[in-house]
């Protein structure tokens, strides 16, 4: 009975590894390098360059106002001695406030950039990989492997999409 078990699970073995040798060899792969692809995408240099203005501007307001707690910081150190320690005391309270009002500030506009970055960015993602899907369709390829840096792919040879990617996209 165990012989026969065996052998049951050595034939089933056996044609697997056939139909999955027989559907590798007939599989078509490409690969396209799609970071690069998206980053010379002239929608992605409009988002990011979106992104940028936004992140600036942000900038600016946090530099004006560490500037101006710092300038208040400086007029209270050099009045302390000439007023009260009740008045020392709140405007210590003022400066730790402000400090973290900077803090909050901070990190809202973190989230804001980060909000607008995935906003911006979807419907690019989005149109490249559309775009390098269609591609591989028409050119009868099966698979598409990424082959940015980093993405764990190592490639000898082998088709790549993005002369016909950038074809598609117009440029």
């Amino acid at each position: 009975m165990n012989k026969i078990k065996s052998i049951m699970i050595a034939l089933t073995l056996t044609i697997s590894l056939g139909f999955a040798a027989t559907t590798q060899a007939q599989s078509k792969i490409a690969h396209i390098n799609a970071q690069d692809f998206i980053e010379n995408l002239p929608s992605y240099e409009n988002a990011m360059s979106q992104l940028e203005k936004l992140e600036q501007s942000y900038r600016s307001d946090i530099y004006a106002t560490l500037k101006e707690a710092q300038k208040k910081n400086k007029q209270y150190q050099s009045e302390a001695e000439t007023v009260t320690r009740e008045e020392n005391e709140k405007r210590a309270m003022e400066l730790q406030e402000m400090e973290q009002s900077i803090r909050d500030y901070q990190q809202t506009a973190s989230q804001e950039i980060q909000k607008k970055r995935e906003e911006l960015l979807r419907p690019v993602l989005e149109k490249a990989r559309e775009v390098i899907q269609e591609v591989a369709r028409e050119k009868g390829y099966d698979y598409v492997v990424d082959s940015s840096t980093g993405a764990g792919v190592l490639m000898a040879d082998g088709y790549n999409l993005m002369d016909d990617a950038k074809a598609a996209i117009g440029e």
